[in-house]
């Protein structure tokens, strides 16, 4: 399918005016346009990152509440659970604050529930194991915003339950304190964080109010203050690995955060960078997404999130490394199985997609892979897709849907409400159960709501280019100005150029599945690489049109110009 390309519109005088401001070239500059960034300061803060750009933790709604609460439970010496979730952002996001507690001197029972069989959230069980334990307090970290029923159950055994999420809701469940920037009420002005977000901002706020009662000259403390900015890099990693956009606070959690990481003392991460064979000084958002993260949730997928917990948690190296190979061994089966649900897909597919959407459903898939492999099918059709894993002994499907950028999911699973037993999510993400019987009914309504809402143009591949160029106006300092922009991710996506009328000198098959390029640049070669394009091969010639992103490859300390490929196609005079 042919890819359409949309050249964004550019506007000279802001341009200009941020050249002169920022002392950037004007490549760089439109792209900071393009980005909404077109104030000379938002634009400089965007550039360069910073800690003290965080905002106020105490203006997400019920932090000193839930602050309180948590001190007395100190001062009570109260059992308290950190309750997570079984995805990357969850356990990220209850290791932070299991470690936190512990250099507070308190500590608390984590708690992870097992994906396939207690599902996403509190539920009625773990929160009776917990209070026979003795807890008295339940913090949540990326989920609870839903589980009104569940929290009314714990309130009814005694048990306190502070809500710090991220997820959409609705009416204020019935919990201590909530603390989610999605509350209709709450002040925080940045409503993006991922949960691991959420619970980096508590642990602030809770370091500030201990710092007022001095907490941290007591002996219980061991008379020190833990340092938060070590915590980043856990923080970085959920926040990359949940796919939040990457702008305001998040920027800086992932700027910061990728610092942490490449020289974290952690022998956790050490143990994880070396299983998924990252090299010193190449820890970038890329490197998380697809090396570090796929590990981690692979022991949420096929088996016990308390794996990747373990890893984050433990201080010892040699057990460090032996968990990290068992999430190796963890990932590769989780690949097996993807692969294994990707052919049955395809070929219930079969020629091709009927429809602006995807639903399939099918016993013997395993409901903690359909996800990935729903995304793989948006990357391919570019169109909403619902993945249904069935459990053939109860007739229930649980499934995974993903989006496209013009439709919101939550409110197409809302049209289907009838037909479904519960869902939740995001705008892009959701999850969904469903009865067997009911399956049916439910992808008619699905694609007739996608069909009534979800027009042409959202369908299909869509390359959405920053400015025009040609490949001779190109060069070292432009690809580094650019690689002030990183990290790149959802709402700050690597700049893509077009050059109109290339000359592709040689094309090369690497890895079966990419092609490598070689073309003329100012009298010399620029080299390129196309992931996922060696079925162009070969290519060679005068009069190509490019899509591609510009980079800086360090190689044996020598520095070069290299460019990503994202589309070629041959020089129309210049149409999209």
């Amino acid at each position: 399918m042919k890819k359409r390309w949309k050249i964004a519109p550019s506007d000279k005088g802001i341009q200009e005016a941020l050249c002169r401001e920022l002392n950037v070239l004007p490549l760089t500059a439109g792209v900071l346009i393009n980005r909404g960034l077109v104030e000379a300061d938002k634009a400089f803060s965007f550039l360069r990152p910073e800690l003290s750009g965080l905002h106020d933790p105490f203006l997400l709604g019920d932090m000193d509440k839930a602050c309180g609460r948590i001190v007395s439970a100190f001062e009570r010496e109260e059992k308290i659970a950190v309750y997570g979730d079984y995805d990357v952002d969850g356990v990220t996001a209850a290791s932070c604050l299991y470690l936190f507690f512990h250099e507070l001197g308190v500590e608390v029972a984590p708690y992870i529930p097992r994906r396939l069989s207690e599902g996403y959230g509190l539920n009625s069980e773990a929160i009776k194991k917990l209070h026979a334990e003795g807890v008295k307090l339940i913090i949540t970290v990326d989920c609870g915003s839903s589980n009104n029923i569940e929290i009314a159950f714990a309130n009814s055994l005694g048990v306190d339950v502070i809500i710090t999420d991220h997820h959409e809701m609705g009416n204020l469940p019935p919990a201590f304190a909530v603390i989610n920037p999605k509350r209709k009420d709450c002040a925080f002005p940045f409503k993006g964080l991922a949960g691991v977000g959420v619970a980096f901002n508590l642990m602030m706020a809770l370091r500030v109010i201990l710092r007022r009662q001095g907490w941290f000259e007591t002996e219980r403390c061991k008379n020190h203050e833990p340092n938060l900015k070590k915590y980043l890099d856990l923080v970085a990693i959920g926040t990359i690995a949940d796919m939040v956009p990457l702008v305001d606070e998040n920027r800086i959690f992932a700027s910061c955060g990728l610092g942490e990481l490449e020289t974290t003392c952690r022998p956790g991460l050490i143990a994880l960078k070396e299983a998924a064979r990252v090299l010193p000084g190449r820890i970038d958002a890329t490197t998380v997404a697809y090396r570090l993260a796929p590990r981690l949730n692979a022991a949420g997928r096929v088996g016990s999130a308390s794996l990747a917990f373990a890893l984050l948690t433990t201080q010892d190296a040699g057990e460090a490394r032996s968990l990290a190979d068992a999430l190796n061994a963890e990932n590769a089966s989780r690949q097996r199985i993807e692969e294994g649900i990707l052919h049955d897909a395809l070929s219930m597919l079969g020629d091709g997609v009927i429809g602006k959407g995807i639903v399939l459903a099918s016993e013997g898939w395993n409901a903690g892979v359909i996800g990935i492999v729903a995304s793989r099918l948006v990357d391919r059709y570019c169109m909403p897709v619902v993945m249904i894993a069935i459990d053939k002994d109860n007739g229930v499907g649980r499934g995974s849907a993903r989006g496209v950028k013009a439709f919101d999911l939550l409110s197409g699973l809302e049209s289907c409400a009838t037909q479904l037993v519960r869902f939740g999510g995001h705008k892009a993400a959701a999850g969904l159960t469903v009865r067997q019987e009911n399956i049916g009914a439910f992808r008619e309504e699905f694609m007739a709501h996608l069909n009534q809402v979800l027009p042409d143009s959202a369908i299909g591949h869509e390359i959405e280019l920053d400015a025009l160029t040609t490949l001779d106006s190109l060069d070292l300092r432009q690809a580094e100005e650019f690689g002030q922009l990183a990290p790149f991710g959802s709402c700050n996506p690597e700049p893509v150029l077009g050059a109109m009328d290339a000359s592709i000198l040689a094309t090369e098959v690497v890895g079966a599945k990419h092609l490598r390029f070689r073309f003329k640049h100012n009298g010399n070669n620029i080299g390129g690489i196309g992931f996922g394009l060696a079925d162009m091969h070969p290519m060679k010639g005068t009069g190509y049109s490019l899509a591609f992103s510009p980079y800086v490859d360090e190689w044996q300390g020598t520095r070069s110009l290299k460019l990503r490929i994202k589309d070629v196609r041959r020089f129309d005079g210049g149409r999209m």
